[in-house]
C-alpha cells in the first residue's frame, strides 16, 4: 500500500508553442492564477453592516521563460511579428509540460493566446565564460491545468 506520492521534480519540463517543442529552457516562472475579490457591503434589516466577499474576474500571471541565447529563427520571427504590431497574428497557444523521473508526462499547463511582451538579453562580459541568457515574458488570456 503506497504511503504517498513523490513530488514532481522542477528540473524536467519542456515548452511547447502551438504544439511544437521549442529549444530547452532553463527556467519558467509565473504559472499562476488569481481570482480577484469583490467586496459587497450591505445592511441587515436591523441596520447591521455586513461585508460579503464574492469571486470576481480571473487574472493570470505573465509567464517568464529563460534560456541560453540561440539562433533559432522561428523564435525571433514570432517576437518580431508581435513587436512590429501584428498582435492578432502573433497570438499563440502553448504549454509548459512537466515530466516525472521516468520521463512520463505528468502535468501540463496550457496558456491561451500568448504573445511575447518583453525580451531581454543578459549581460555580456568580455573574457567571460558564461552563456548568454535571454529572458522572454509572455502575456496570455488564460491558463488551464490538464
Amino acid at each position: 500500500m503506497p504511503i504517498g506520492e513523490d513530488a514532481l521534480g522542477a528540473y524536467n519540463f519542456q515548452v511547447e508553442i502551438d504544439g511544437v517543442t521549442i529549444a530547452q529552457f532553463k527556467e519558467v516562472t509565473g504559472l499562476s492564477v488569481e481570482i480577484k475579490v469583490i467586496e459587497h457591503e450591505e445592511l441587515t434589516m436591523g441596520g447591521k453592516p455586513i461585508l460579503k466577499k464574492i469571486p470576481g474576474p480571473k487574472k493570470w500571471g505573465d509567464v517568464t521563460l529563460k534560456r541560453g541565447l540561440t539562433d533559432d529563427p522561428g523564435w525571433w520571427e514570432w517576437i518580431n511579428e508581435v513587436h512590429s504590431g501584428n498582435i492578432d497574428g502573433g497570438r499563440r497557444n502553448g504549454s509548459i509540460v512537466l515530466y516525472d523521473y521516468a520521463l512520463g508526462e505528468q502535468q501540463r499547463f496550457n496558456f491561451i493566446n500568448g504573445w511575447p511582451s518583453k525580451v531581454s538579453i543578459g549581460g555580456l562580459k568580455a573574457g567571460g565564460a558564461e552563456v548568454v541568457v535571454e529572458e522572454c515574458t509572455l502575456v496570455h488570456e488564460g491558463l488551464e491545468i490538464a
